[in-house]
């Protein structure tokens, strides 16, 4: 079995140079989009030229610019002629705006994602009902109207008290669509409610097994000759014919599952005992999928992570172990996450460093080292850290930052001042339960004794019990001296020392060269994942048959 991948990138380049045509059995995407942005800005006319690596940052939005309209205009002169059609029909009624943007990038993605799911595959777009009609209208032009599936429904959050003049909005859409007309379908259940059990489980034998009673009979369209036939001096309904044949009518009659009315001449009816049937079919509108509320053990502080359960429901229905699970837009990996647990292989893709960092320690922690897999498309050598840091040094930042095991800070993930701080690390080391930390700042230009200093100040401010700088240059011998001038920090954990003030190169971090500091697993700098437990909570269909409750 070909090993799981984690590629660091923008999907649209990993998909066309690494993903095989017809080899992903399902795909889940759910692209970032500014919904909470006034929704008729997004319509607004746009003519600002911004920068690829702004519209890449660590927001959720897309803006129409430069990058935008290169992707409009490849996609309608060079891609399948439908979408081509559906582009050009957006922008005439839309005109040139933050929608005609995120529709524009999505298109050639969803182009490739029909690449390369194999016939019998499927996939399910998470959005919402701000974007949601335009982009059925755009699956319809990729994949085919004819291989919609389903518009979900999913409950995303609990009423909104505070909403004026509307209805709240609670719940987020997914489109399920497929690559042929025969997919990959496991039908799942959930189970019955008290209230259910009592008013169509209304039976009950001799020894109290309860039971819910279903028609004997067919359509007559659907008969054939050894479905018409007289049974125990009884007929079916005019149109009507019996559902089995002699033998297996007589048969189930043997075995006492058969209900006879009290009144004579009544039609027997099929017992469907509760502790055999599998439960209510899973419908469209999903409900029963639980939000997570601030106190979830599953929430990692991403700011659009969704619930293990609802990924599970979309991976049991349209796929089997082995099958390979796809997700573009990964962000903190709970599709990978559970598409391990349920022993599926995966392709993950994440265009910032820090998604990446957090699915990797989301692993180790879920799952050990039992979840093995490649990360593809980080630097492993210096020119590539150079180069990362030329072409986004927001994304050399958090990669940088990784190699320490830090997080980064609130004001470090955001364009603007970081306050002399890109990144922290917190750790114990007594028995007072006292949370310790280290700060970091990282450098990807020129570097001076001067900014040790001001590192040195920051680190007394802040209090922190050490301070590191990463640089992407060498340090000075004047660099070096400054930052001894600070002394040491003295660990109760073993009354070891530690140079309060640090420098590593990005160099020596690829050689593997670590900060020193307090270790012995007392690092709490990330929220870690709770282990993973057994394969799956929903119910799925057996070779039983499903009660009707009609």
């Amino acid at each position: 079995m070909a090993k799981n991948r984690l590629y660091y990138g923008d999907n649209l380049d990993i998909l066309r140079r690494y993903v095989e045509d017809r080899s992903v059995d399902l795909v889940y995407l759910d692209p970032p989009f500014n919904s909470n942005q006034d929704y008729n800005v997004l319509f607004k006319e746009r003519h600002g030229e911004r920068s690829a690596a702004q519209v890449k940052a660590f927001k959720d939005t897309w803006w129409w610019d430069e990058e935008a309209s290169r992707a409009y205009t490849e996609i309608t002169e060079r891609g399948p002629d439908e979408v081509s059609k559906a582009l050009s029909a957006f922008r005439t009624f839309l005109g040139t705006n933050d929608m005609l943007a995120y529709l524009s990038m999505m298109a050639p993605r969803l182009v490739e994602l029909r690449r390369v799911l194999k016939e019998t595959g499927s996939v399910y777009l998470h959005c919402d009902p701000t974007a949601s009609h335009y982009l059925k209208v755009l699956m319809d032009a990729v994949f085919g109207p004819m291989r919609f599936v389903n518009e979900i429904t999913w409950k995303r959050t609990s009423a909104h008290a505070n909403v004026i003049s509307k209805f709240g909005v609670v719940h987020d859409v997914i489109l399920f669509y497929t690559r042929s007309a025969k997919w990959t379908w496991n039908q799942l259940y959930t189970p019955y409610t008290d209230e259910y059990v009592e008013m169509f489980f209304d039976q009950r034998d001799p020894d109290g097994r309860r039971y819910f009673r279903r028609d004997l009979t067919a359509a007559m369209s659907r008969a054939s000759t050894g479905q018409i036939y007289e049974w125990k001096g009884l007929r079916p309904p005019e149109s009507r014919c019996w559902a089995m044949t002699r033998d297996r009518m007589d048969q189930l009659d043997a075995d006492g599952r058969i209900h006879w009315p009290a009144k004579r001449g009544g039609m027997p009816r099929l017992k469907i005992y509760e502790d055999e049937a599998p439960g209510v079919p899973v419908q469209d509108d999903w409900d029963d999928v639980r939000i997570m509320h601030n106190l979830s053990a599953e929430r990692l502080g991403y700011p659009t992570q969704k619930p293990e359960a609802l990924l599970e429901r979309i991976i049991l229905a349209s796929s089997n172990e082995g099958d390979l699970v796809l997700d573009p837009f990964c962000g903190c990996g709970t599709t990978i996450a559970v598409a391990q647990r349920l022993n599926r292989r995966w392709i993950g893709i994440d265009v910032t460093c820090l998604a990446i960092n957090l699915m990797r320690r989301r692993l180790e922690s879920a799952f050990g080292g039992r979840a093995e897999f490649d990360v593809i498309g980080e630097p492993t050598a210096y020119s590539e850290a150079a180069q990362l840091a030329h072409e986004n040094p927001y994304q050399f930042q958090w990669w940088a930052l990784d190699l320490v095991g830090a997080r980064p800070t609130p004001e470090g993930q955001r364009k603007g001042s970081d306050k002399g701080i890109d990144g922290r690390l917190f750790f114990h080391d007594d028995a007072s339960g006292q949370t310790k930390q280290v700060i970091f700042q990282v450098k990807a230009g020129h570097v001076s004794a001067a900014q040790v200093r001001d590192l040195r100040g920051t680190q007394e401010r802040e209090q922190a019990e050490m301070a590191c700088l990463i640089s992407l240059e060498e340090p000075t011998q004047p660099m070096r001296a400054e930052a001894a001038a600070a002394g040491f920090y003295q660990s109760p954990l073993g009354n070891k020392m530690y140079a309060r003030i640090q420098i590593l190169t990005v160099k020596e971090l690829l050689e593997g060269k670590q900060l020193q500091m307090p270790k012995a697993g007392l690092d709490v700098t990330f929220k870690k994942a709770p282990r993973a437990k057994g394969k799956s909570g929903q119910r799925k269909l057996g070779e039983g048959e499903m009660p009707n409750a009609g």
